[in-house]
């Protein structure tokens, strides 16, 4: 599932990277119970979402999604890891989440983000304590880029 050796990393690490992966392609489907069976969100989460604005932060990210209909479907994703940096009980993972599906009535099309999340290890395991996530996984012109900042 990911472009990132499981012996690059040690076995906690490798495992997060593996439940990254299938939690991204089971949001992608509309799967939010899988989803949630592989991401435990830590309290006060922080989310940079894709589509811009200031991040928010959650108390329980978990209550959050009880009852949410996700407006993705029909979709798949994988991962390509650009960066693994881990010490202790922390790991901090880059990556480009190559993903395709539908959101509400949209058609088909590619939805692939950089993203950047940060980890603690528990006792229980991992917690997503940050997620960043941007659409500008294409280079952009300055010219481009000065046009989506007076957006």
């Amino acid at each position: 599932m990911t472009s990132s050796p499981a012996a690059d990393h040690d076995r906690d690490v490798a495992e997060l990277i593996d439940h990254t992966a299938e939690a991204a392609d089971a949001w992608m489907r509309g799967d939010m119970d899988r989803y949630l069976d592989l991401i435990h969100h830590a309290p006060g989460f922080t989310l940079t979402a894709p589509n811009g604005g200031s991040p928010v932060q959650f108390a329980d990210r978990r209550s959050e999604f009880e009852g949410w209909q996700s407006p993705f479907a029909d979709g798949a994703a994988t991962l390509e890891i650009t960066a693994v940096h881990a010490w202790g009980d922390t790991a901090i993972l880059v990556m480009i989440e190559r993903q395709h599906g539908r959101i509400a009535d949209l058609p088909d099309r590619d939805l692939s983000m950089r993203v950047t999340s940060v980890h603690r290890r528990t006792a229980s395991g991992w917690e997503l304590v940050h997620r960043h996530a941007d659409p500008l996984v294409r280079t952009l012109s300055m010219e481009k880029l000065s046009s989506l900042a007076d957006e």
